[in-house]
Parts: C-alpha cells; sequence; structure tokens
C-alpha cells in the first residue's frame, strides 16, 4: 500500500478533473453549514470520494488538510456501507470551528440524506 494512503484504497478516489465538472453540473446535492455534498451515480461498484476544500475554507494548508484527513477517514469507515455513487465533499468556512464530534455527525447525517435522495428515481 502506498505511503499517505492509510488503508483508502487509490481507485476509490476521484481526480479525473471531467469527472468533477460533470458531478458539480448534474449531481444531486444537499449541504450543512459545514460542508455540501454531491453525488452523482457512476456505474461501479463501489463508491468514490472526491474533496474540494478551498482557500476559502482557511488560508494555511494544515487546517485545510486537517479537514481532507477527516472526510477521508469518515469515508473510509463507511465505504461499505455507502452507496455506489461518486460523492464530491465541498468544506465551507464554518468547517474550520466545528468540533470533531459535529464535523463527523453532520458528514454522517449529510451521506445519509445523499444516499437517500440518490435512490429515488
Amino acid at each position: 500500500m502506498a505511503r499517505g494512503t492509510q488503508g483508502f484504497a487509490r481507485h476509490v478516489r476521484l481526480t479525473d478533473p471531467e469527472r468533477y465538472q460533470e458531478i458539480f453540473k448534474t449531481g444531486k446535492k444537499v449541504r450543512h453549514p459545514f460542508m455540501g455534498i454531491i453525488a452523482l451515480a457512476s456505474g461501479l461498484e463501489h463508491p468514490r470520494l472526491g474533496l474540494a476544500v478551498s482557500r476559502k475554507v482557511s488560508r494555511k494548508a494544515v487546517v485545510r488538510n486537517k479537514i481532507k484527513r477527516r472526510i477521508r477517514e469518515y469515508f473510509r469507515r463507511e465505504q461499505a456501507r455507502l452507496r455506489p455513487l461518486d460523492y464530491v465533499v465541498v468544506a465551507y468556512p464554518d468547517a474550520v470551528r466545528a468540533d470533531p464530534e459535529a464535523f463527523t455527525e453532520a458528514l454522517a447525517s449529510l451521506s445519509h440524506k445523499i444516499c437517500r435522495l440518490c435512490a429515488k428515481p
């Protein structure tokens, strides 16, 4: 396993810029003050995760990377329970001030909402 992946396989990450654009344009969205999740069917048998944590969230890379690690860890633990969709998590500036428990609860709530939303025809 490559260093830095910590059990989160590379094939479950979104890396294609065109796919990000497609998800942002046509995906279903749910929002919370800390973050939003946009999801789109992928046609694969496993979920994939993309992250969008801009400098508007925090000018400090250390802070942005901490937010990304929290999101990746949640998806690593929950990926067996998630629908096989492409997810893009967009962090908002309020995520910086969120305590870890509230942040994880918000992420769990949003992921359940987006799964239910995408299950509807």
